[in-house]
């Protein structure tokens, strides 16, 4: 591998690097819509995803021995790994089941989620020291934060799980 620093050398590389971060960030998006089901969206991703690609690709095949270009290339790859994780994480599309066990507050949760029009069921159950309250609500990703914060000032100690959920017939969403 050479190690030629040009200026022209070294913008390639550089706009290697940037389109490689946008590809990958466009990917990372694209993947995880996917799995929602988001299907026109998804599409769109990767027709931007592919063009985007081909146009990062081709300057590093022309010179597969420049090592700074390829490292740009790399670079890029990880870059927008992260970078994609990141959009999708503040897109928040999708829907979230999210299930809180409560062995003290459990109703005053109940009653502060539907209070802020959040469905909710409640579920008596025994846990390791006694009785115990199941909590159910399935809510959009992008009020996660408002409902862990509902039931974190309510009850410190609760324990809160999500996942991710594909909704496939009625039911309330807020």
């Amino acid at each position: 591998m050479e190690f030629i620093f040009t200026p022209e050398v070294i913008m390639i590389a550089l706009g290697v690097f940037i389109m490689r971060i946008i590809n990958m960030a466009l990917d990372t998006v694209r993947m995880l819509v996917n799995v929602r089901g988001k299907k026109t969206l998804s599409w769109i991703l990767g027709f931007l995803q592919s063009i985007v690609y081909i146009l990062a690709l081709a300057p590093v095949l022309t010179d597969l021995n420049n090592f700074l270009i390829v490292f740009g290339y790399a670079a890029g790859f990880g870059t927008g790994n992260v970078l994609g994780m990141y959009f999708e994480e503040r897109l928040a599309i999708g829907h979230l089941n999210i299930t809180v066990i409560s062995s003290t507050r459990g109703t005053a949760i109940v009653d502060e989620l539907r209070k802020n029009e959040f469905a909710v069921t409640e579920t008596p159950g025994r846990g390791k020291d006694g009785t115990v309250s199941i909590i159910s609500t399935s809510v959009y990703r992008k009020n996660l934060g408002k409902v862990e914060k509902i039931i974190l000032d309510i009850d410190q100690n609760a324990f809160i799980t999500a996942e991710n959920v594909q909704p496939i017939h009625r039911g309330f969403w807020r």
